[in-house]
């Protein structure tokens, strides 16, 4: 349907010029006579737009760049959103040549992606998928061996792998040496870790001195040093206690004790206090121990009454003692039967026991017992009687805590 207004008919003269309207209004000019008319008239300069429109149009302008900016921006943001939740700005491989030397070590039965993921975790390599593939390219049905190795902090991934399946998978032998471990006890490990039998270690042990320990020495005990080693995989039993027993004299030439026999006394004090206190406590144990060294002292007549030196001659760890066992003036290391010092040290001190020995806290205390042996709460006492009070907590919490003080 048309629904357009017709428009009235136009009146026609008999000369064929359009007549005038109705309402007595001239009708314009004829469309062929107003474009000739526009062809001839003479051409004037364009009219400038108005400063307003021109404002006008500024603003729109600034608006537009100001939106498409923002809408850039969102989109640019939005973009690194995305990398980040997809991992794509990640690491994944270290472009090399790699920094620190570091050792890191391949235990028994350990398969490429365990490697990755321990050599990741120490920021060897970058990813662990990453090394994993640069493992598959090369090997060729080769496995990483179990060993110790060689190797820089933050490598190239291939540089990883290629280092090892190297030819030598063993450059070192690794050993952790806890603290307050006995001699048996670390030669288990350095013949586990070297494989060194351990029957030459306690031949070495059966002669001290040529390790520069003094002539009352009965053993190593106390100079087998704590600590992590890396021994050459060429190490005789002789190079791995020379070096361990260098660790213990340098630690206390450090702190001036230099004459053999005090390094020795001074390590069979430490061992004590490795062996009763917490780290926190070490230097009032210490100090507590030298009162009851000091002559004329009426507290404890001169025993240092130790539970960890008596049971170390009964060649046992435990906690509890029996009578029988504290009277027995034939053991050498009995404190309670035997007045002063033990025979020697009862055990493998640290570092900071070492310095809490030679640098005891100057303290009135004879007596200490722990009576939380979780949290290693430790009470002080000058008194007998008042220790007895702490000894009744400590038996109130073995009470609450079966089997725990064996």
């Amino acid at each position: 349907m048309n629904n357009r207004t017709p428009h009235p008919p136009a009146a026609h003269g008999s000369d064929g010029q359009q007549a005038a309207y109705d309402d007595g209004h001239a009708h314009p000019e004829p469309v062929e006579q107003f474009f000739a008319d526009q062809d001839t008239a003479p051409r004037g300069r364009r009219r400038q737009p108005s400063k307003a429109k021109r404002r006008r149009r500024l603003r729109r302008t600034v608006v537009m760049l100001v939106v498409l900016m923002l809408f850039a921006g969102t989109v640019y943001g939005v973009a690194l959103m995305l990398r980040d939740m997809l991992g794509l700005n990640d690491v994944t491989d270290y472009a090399g040549p790699g920094g620190e030397e570091t050792v890191f070590s391949v235990t028994e039965g350990a398969g490429a992606l365990a490697i990755g993921n321990g050599l990741e975790s120490a920021d060897i390599v970058a990813d662990s998928a990453t090394f994993v593939e640069a493992l598959a390219a090369i090997a060729e049905g080769r496995e990483v061996q179990p060993g110790e190795y060689e190797m820089r902090l933050q490598m190239p991934a291939a540089d990883a792998a290629e280092a090892l399946l190297g030819e030598d998978p063993s450059i070192v032998s690794y050993a952790a040496v806890a603290r307050d471990l006995r001699q048996g006890e670390v030669f288990d490990i350095l013949s586990t870790s070297t494989g060194i039998p351990r029957t030459e270690f306690e031949a070495l042990a059966a002669d001290p001195t040529q390790f520069g320990l003094p002539p009352q020495a009965l053993s190593l005990e106390g100079y087998l040093h704590p600590g992590e080693y890396r021994f050459d995989v060429e190490a005789t039993a002789t190079d791995i206690i020379t070096e361990m027993v260098k660790a213990t004299t340098d630690r206390l030439a450090e702190d001036g004790v230099t004459d053999p026999s005090e390094q020795y006394r001074i390590l069979t004090i430490a061992s004590i206090v490795q062996a009763e206190a917490q780290q926190g406590d070490y230097a009032t144990v210490a100090g507590a121990i030298n009162n009851r060294l000091t002559p004329g002292n009426t507290e404890t007549s001169g025993f240092i009454q130790s539970d960890a030196s008596v049971t170390y001659g009964l060649g046992k760890r435990s906690y509890q003692l029996t009578d029988e066992e504290k009277q027995d003036t034939s053991n050498p290391y009995n404190t309670y039967a035997n007045p002063g010092l033990p025979k020697g040290p009862i055990g493998s001190p640290g570092d900071e026991a070492i310095d809490a020995t030679v640098n005891p806290a100057d303290v009135p205390f004879y007596f200490w017992v722990t009576v939380d042996l979780d949290t290693g709460e430790t009470k002080f006492s000058e008194t007998y009687a008042e220790h007895l009070q702490y000894v009744d907590e400590y038996l109130a919490w073995c009470t609450d805590n079966p089997g725990r003080c064996e």
